[in-house]
């Protein structure tokens, strides 16, 4: 997930969406803010989750790409883009528990989930606290767990501060949709804070039954090794022709693929959230 101001560069390095069909902007409210989002496409519910400091256009041309088989629900968390920050921490739980009432609110009963670095981590919690919600949930560079974070990234987040991000460009980003402008230095320690967050949920995504495909750069914030971990405990990882049946969940690396270069490679993600979402596998010939 995005959990630095390495991966927060990910805001300005994207590019803009390019929808299927004109996205729908609104507001709903969810436990005190004014959530904003975006409704396009047509089709089953399929919601979308940014990464950290991020936005909806910032999440580039797959919300489109999405919108073309789903109806695509983006949307902006606590203190992103449009969605106003409000006098709690910004934690894993709190994100899931809004896009929980978000759902309740818009009268979605369930949903597949993509979500991006600190969105999949959003969308992995809310797997887990509301598994009736999710049908089928995409994880972009996830981690269920900070001790499968790379070690020189553990060894950074003790040195963060305000003053990484205040007066840099990812602040006049921040500004252009913000409700309040000036508010940038608390949204900064909140999320500083969610780094120092407790995250330990393997007992947890052991017991998941949501189908989960995880996707991740070869070159991403977690190690390798944390990825296939992660693949073993939602069921995936022995030799499909031995006579067992696959794993609902997958496990797709990107190669000579960053953090913040897994959210462009649209033709790439879609190339595997597209079979997934299908149910489709490669035929083999057992």
């Amino acid at each position: 997930m995005i959990r630095t101001i390495l991966l927060a560069g990910a805001l300005l390095m994207t590019t803009p969406a390019l929808a299927q069909s004109e996205p729908v902007g609104d507001y709903v409210e969810v436990n005190g803010m004014q959530m904003y989002y975006e409704k396009s496409g047509s089709g089953d519910p399929l919601i979308v989750l940014h990464g950290a400091y991020m936005n909806i256009p910032a999440m580039g041309s797959i919300i489109g790409r999405l919108a073309e088989t789903h109806t695509v629900y983006a949307l902006e968390t606590q203190g992103h883009g449009r969605t106003n920050d409000i006098d709690r921490p910004i934690t894993y739980p709190n994100m899931a528990g809004d896009v929980a009432a978000f759902m309740d609110a818009v009268g979605i009963e369930k949903a597949d989930v993509f979500g991006y670095s600190m969105g999949a981590a959003t969308g992995l919690r809310l797997a887990l606290d509301h598994p009736e919600k999710v049908d089928q949930l995409i994880a972009a560079s996830v981690s269920y767990d900070m001790e499968g974070a790379q070690p020189d990234f553990l060894a950074m987040i003790p040195t963060m501060v305000p003053e990484m991000f205040i007066g840099t460009p990812m602040e006049d980003a921040w500004k252009q949709f913000a409700p309040d402008p000036e508010a940038f230095r608390p949204f900064v320690e909140r999320m500083i804070a969610l780094e120092h967050e407790p995250l330990a949920w393997g007992d947890e995504v052991k017991d998941l039954k949501v189908p989960v495909l995880i996707i991740a750069g070869d070159a991403d914030m977690m190690t390798l090794e944390h990825l296939v971990d992660m693949f073993r405990l939602l069921g995936g990882g022995h030799a499909g022709d031995m006579g067992n049946p696959l794993a609902a969940s997958r496990l797709a690396i990107l190669p000579a693929t960053s953090h913040t270069a897994v959210i462009d490679q649209t033709d790439l993600l879609m190339g595997f959230i597209s079979p997934f979402l299908k149910g489709e596998t490669p035929k083999g010939m057992f």
